[in-house]
């Protein structure tokens, strides 16, 4: 059994190109659950319309905003499947995405996780992607530690994985994808399937990767020191993590003492230095 979740807020725009690239998928789901995270829009209308006449259970989940993170875990805890999917309200699905990538994890059953390339838009036009953002497979750890190399719109995982590593940090206003695939790819591999099977519109100003953007590495800085203090690195991991969480606290630091934030500069400076000196896993 296959769930969708599918998380949104304020996008009734958007939302009905998303669930009917869910609806029009070749392999079809069994449940689509749609976690309204507070909207103040039409999107309950939106919803309620396209749920009445589908072919595909549309279960409708309303709760006070809380971000990301708390919305796609509601979906989690909500999902009657085993396998799970993840579409962000804003992106659509290729028709073939559900059958291929299912066939796909089918036919490696030990993998937990697996994801998709990806068709970029902005502002209607497509664009090409940097050499950096073309998404790696198998054991990701080491390309995870600089940016997330994992479309959430991509994902599709068994309830194990959530089971063995937990849900997504709700603490975390953005970047709480980064923060789990982390967590996973330190101990798991990921199976890519290579076509591009997830159509992404960027550039927008209510998208939380632009809100948020001039901030987003201190919230990877503050996952990185929560996974080197679960000390469940091995040596080679622990010292790429340290690594970048270095590079990341210098140039945060830096950019903090340019623009005139002194004491939040020195901070960051500070962690730099705290993390050097620890001492590394035994083994």
């Amino acid at each position: 059994m296959i769930s969708v979740i599918l998380p949104t807020y304020d996008r009734e725009v958007y939302l009905e190109r998303s669930i009917a690239s869910v609806l029009g998928q070749r392999h079809p789901c069994d449940e689509l659950i749609v976690v309204d995270d507070g909207s103040t829009d039409a999107t309950v209308s939106v919803i309620e319309r396209l749920a009445a006449d589908s072919p595909v259970p549309i279960r409708l989940i309303r709760q006070e905003n809380r971000g990301a993170a708390a919305a796609r875990n509601t979906g989690i805890r909500a999902a009657r499947g085993q396998w799970l999917a993840f579409l962000d309200s804003d992106d659509w699905w290729l028709p073939g995405k559900l059958g291929l990538q299912v066939t796909a994890m089918i036919a490696n059953p030990r993998m937990l996780i697996s994801h998709t390339r990806e068709v970029w838009f902005r502002r209607g036009r497509r664009v090409n992607q940097k050499k950096k953002h073309d998404p790696p497979g198998g054991d990701i750890f080491l390309a995870s530690l600089s940016m997330c190399v994992v479309g959430m719109s991509t994902v599709m995982a068994r309830r194990e994985l959530f089971e063995r590593y937990g849900l997504f940090d709700e603490t975390l206003p953005c970047c709480e994808d980064y923060d789990l695939w982390l967590r996973v790819g330190c101990r798991e591999p990921f199976l890519l399937v290579p076509e591009p099977l997830i159509g992404k519109d960027g550039g927008r100003e209510d998208q939380l990767s632009v809100i948020h953007r001039l901030g987003m590495d201190v919230h990877r800085i503050r996952s990185l020191c929560n996974l080197i203090d679960a000390d469940c690195l091995d040596t080679g991991q622990h010292r790429a993590a340290v690594a970048e969480l270095v590079r990341k606290c210098t140039i945060y630091g830096q950019g903090c003492i340019k623009h005139g934030r002194l004491e939040e500069g020195l901070r960051y400076q500070r962690l730099a230095q705290q993390y050097q000196i620890q001492p590394g896993p035994i083994s």
